[in-house]
């Protein structure tokens, strides 16, 4: 899909202010997009303070490229999701320390203990099903079914084809449904619910 290079979108013209020495564009770029980077860079790391680091840096690189960006080639969400997942998987390539037991969401303080528990649980487990998918499927499957991206996009960040993309995303939610087999009940899900 090509994009209009004859009209930049929003987020390109405040990229092109903050190139111009607008601080005010950084702070709304920063506002916009940090939160992305730290979803995407949570799900793939599994570590809070790897994923601030990572997005971190994926902003620090897009005000680098401020300068030099093109309108028109690349929307700058779709940029900044394949420069944060190649961050994570620089990290992943590392070796690390042992990883500390994933840190439950924090409470919005309306929740009841319990349900707070209970979400905590299942996203520990759900950090833990998506840590044992391999890297690309555990990208394709956060992009879409967590960041809510759909495939073309996904086949962008991930400069791979539509159909790959599907089929990426396919072995990683078996892959996931695999890994949390038996544990339906101890997250709170009715058995007799449909699996599919």
């Amino acid at each position: 899909m090509a994009f209009d290079a004859e009209k930049p979108s929003a987020d390109a013209l405040l990229l092109a202010r903050y190139a111009g020495g607008d601080r005010d564009a950084a702070r709304l770029l920063t506002d916009r997009f940090l939160p992305l980077c730290y979803r995407l860079a949570v799900r793939l790391l599994a570590d809070r303070t790897e994923a601030e680091d990572v997005a971190q840096e994926a902003m620090l690189r897009l005000f680098r490229a401020a300068t030099g960006w093109q309108p028109g080639r690349a929307q700058i969400s779709t940029w900044l999701y394949r420069v944060t997942a190649n961050l994570c998987t620089d990290r992943l390539r590392k070796p690390r320390p042992a990883p500390l037991a994933a840190a439950p969401e924090i409470a919005d303080g309306r929740r009841s203990v319990e349900a707070g528990l209970m979400a905590a649980d299942r996203q520990a487990a759900l950090a833990k099903a998506l840590a044992v998918l391999p890297e690309r499927q555990r990208l394709a499957v956060v992009l879409r079914h967590i960041e809510g991206l759909a495939n073309p996009e996904i086949a962008r960040i991930m400069a791979v084809g539509t159909e790959a993309t599907e089929s990426l995303v396919a072995r990683g939610v078996r892959g996931l449904k695999q890994a949390l087999i038996g544990q339906r009940e101890a997250l709170g899900y009715e058995d007799d619910q449909d699996h599919g």
